[in-house]
């Protein structure tokens, strides 16, 4: 019982979180925060398309002057981490200001990203896309193609079919 009341209050504070993030950023009515410890931070721009999800646990970074834009009908898994800023891999880390890489990050519309990936700044997914859980996303992915790995390499282009419904 008492297991179903902080349930319950812990439900309302992420819905009060997530309404907050809809009156700060570009985020769609329709766009659903599936679950729990979603976070969208940074002074940078967010666009969230409608009809797409994002799962519990993941991360959404923009920083000041970038976007993340998640197109129409995405389905992205839990814990998955976006960011249009990191620090630099083969830098000094010694140093006090270590160089960083920054882009945007653009899902277009009908992407599906499986659960634990990581998408780098600066890419850009087609349409259509896959990306296999597990995944770390270095650089831009091709409509309809479907990637993974670490970093994601190509794997093949999606077998297309039209529902006969």
């Amino acid at each position: 019982m008492i297991y179903k009341i902080i349930k319950k209050i812990s439900w309302f504070f992420q819905k009060i979180t997530y309404d907050q993030y809809r009156r700060k950023y570009d985020i769609s009515s329709s766009f659903r925060f599936n679950g729990y410890g979603i976070r969208i931070y940074g002074d940078g721009q967010f666009v969230f398309g409608e009809n797409s999800y994002i799962g519990e646990l993941s991360t959404c970074q923009s920083f000041s002057g970038y976007k993340v834009s998640i197109g129409e009908k995405c389905k992205i898994s839990h814990n998955v981490r976006i960011y249009t800023q990191s620090a630099m891999a083969d830098s000094d880390f010694s140093l006090e200001d270590i160089p960083t890489k920054r882009g945007d990050v653009i899902i277009n519309n009908f992407v599906w990203i499986g659960a634990n990936v990581l998408i780098d700044p600066g890419v850009t997914i087609g349409e259509n896309a896959i990306i296999g859980a597990n995944s770390v996303v270095t650089k831009d992915v091709e409509p309809f193609s479907i990637v993974g790995g670490v970093p994601a390499k190509f794997i093949r282009m999606k077998r297309c079919y039209k529902s006969n419904k």
